[in-house]
């Protein structure tokens, strides 16, 4: 499976913390997908890696049944062994070439870049998609510092495969990515915080929609 620009429309990353009581991932995700969610990333970061392959296989089947990529952040391992979609993989992980001698030349493979030399240098090794953010103050990652739009439009103009931004995204504000020459939206509690994740969805898909056609 390869990524089109389409894929990248409403990019939902997984966060259990955001999750209601009584509520699973794998509801959460399939109300995402069902809202309008195209694309989606497991985000386990502290949890036992047997629990973390256990939530990946139930996700991928999921995902598989609604014909949407998945992708798990940071584990290339993981990856392999249940074979994923793919992984999203930031600047400090496994290094791109690696992951890809891993993962083989049909798998998605992502990257998080800040900086036009950096997306350029994930393109030319084979990079996917990219993931360029934050675009907006996010509490998911207090250390990360915002993108400004010229960087974001730089990067988007200097490489040939999809963009998606992410970082503090909400329905409110997505409207301000307008004509940055993105693909669409990654978001983590706008869609998984919310009160009705298929209803947040929805309305982040129709916006991304209206936005990035």
């Amino acid at each position: 499976m390869k990524v089109n620009r389409e894929a990248m429309r409403l990019y939902a990353v997984t966060d259990r913390a955001w999750l209601k009581e009584g509520q699973t991932l794998a509801s959460a995700v399939e109300d995402a997908i069902k809202g309008g969610a195209t694309f989606i990333q497991l985000r386990e970061k502290k949890a036992p890696y047997a629990e973390v392959k256990s939530i990946a296989l139930e996700l991928k089947a999921l995902c598989a049944k609604y014909s949407v990529p998945f992708v798990i952040d940071d584990d290339v391992a993981l990856a392999k062994e249940i074979d994923a979609d793919g992984v999203h993989i930031g600047q400090s992980d496994m290094e791109l070439k690696s992951a890809r001698m891993i993962l083989g030349s049909n798998k998605i493979i992502g990257v998080s870049a800040d900086t036009v030399d950096s997306a350029l240098t994930a393109e030319r090794r084979g990079a996917d998609y990219i993931g360029v953010g934050a675009v907006f103050h996010t509490d998911t990652k207090t250390d990360a510092t915002a993108v400004s739009r010229e960087v974001i439009r730089n990067i988007t103009g200097a490489v040939t495969i999809p963009v998606v931004a992410i970082g503090g995204i909400k329905k409110e504000n997505t409207a301000e990515l307008a004509g940055l020459g993105l693909d669409g939206i990654a978001v983590v509690s706008a869609i998984f915080a919310a009160e009705d994740v298929y209803s947040a969805a929805k309305e982040l898909r129709a916006i991304s929609d209206e936005v990035f056609k």
